[in-house]
């Protein structure tokens, strides 16, 4: 693998740091999760951008959530092809293993992976049509919702109005698999769609008695 190398150093020194503060003052709990394990109450799914930081947001400690990554925080549909599904495997394991009680769907504001959506459906971005685009061909999870979004012309309104989309299409693919939808219909497991603005630091969270997304 001489393709690998060295971590840079502005990181082996935080990570040092760390070390020397954190985990000194914690010892006995970071020992204490390994051993134990893990007993999350909540599976979040986010958007891998860099912005959305999940446990500052909820003050939550190592232990306290299961977080799932990736581009605009889709969930595919329930698909048992026997191919690869990363979001289905972590969502299986939060559900059927952990015994999670909350599956929490993070969106959030300047969403690149919406943005992209929105260019690919309106014919600027050529190159997520390709066959070969992984972000293209995991947008299309999102591309039926675009029709609800497509006739408001203000383009910062209309990607706000997607990313919110985006949370409810992945609660909507989530209630797909058979093993939520039962452990929802026993009420062992809750659903819950979220987006948030990065800039306003405010977080809304969707009313299914109205239909729209209300402030936290």
């Amino acid at each position: 693998m001489d393709f690998a190398r060295p971590l840079p150093s502005y990181l082996v020194q935080r990570y040092r740091g760390w070390k020397a503060t954190s985990y000194v003052q914690n010892e006995a709990w970071y020992r204490h999760l390994a051993t134990d394990g893990q007993h999350p109450r909540a599976m979040i799914i986010s958007c891998c951008d860099s912005r959305v930081h999940v446990t500052s947001i909820f003050g939550a400690d190592q232990g306290e959530f299961f977080i799932h990554r990736n581009i605009a925080n889709l969930v595919p549909p329930y698909e048992p092809d026997g191919d690869h599904h990363g979001t289905s495997a972590a969502v299986e394991y939060a559900v059927t293993v952990l015994k999670v009680a909350h599956l929490i769907v993070l969106g959030h504001s300047g969403c690149g992976g919406v943005q992209g959506c929105i260019d690919m459906c309106k014919g600027h971005a050529p190159q997520l049509k390709a066959k070969d685009s992984f972000v293209g061909r995991w947008m299309d999870i999102l591309v039926p919702k675009f029709e609800g979004v497509a006739e408001i012309e203000d383009p910062d309104q209309q990607a706000r109005a997607l990313e919110r989309q985006a949370v409810l299409a992945s609660l909507e693919n989530l209630m797909t698999f058979p093993f939520i939808s039962n452990a929802v219909k026993d009420k062992s497991l809750t659903l819950h769609g979220l987006w948030h603005d990065i800039g306003a630091g405010a977080l809304e969270a969707f009313d299914p008695q109205s239909g729209t997304y209300q402030p936290i």
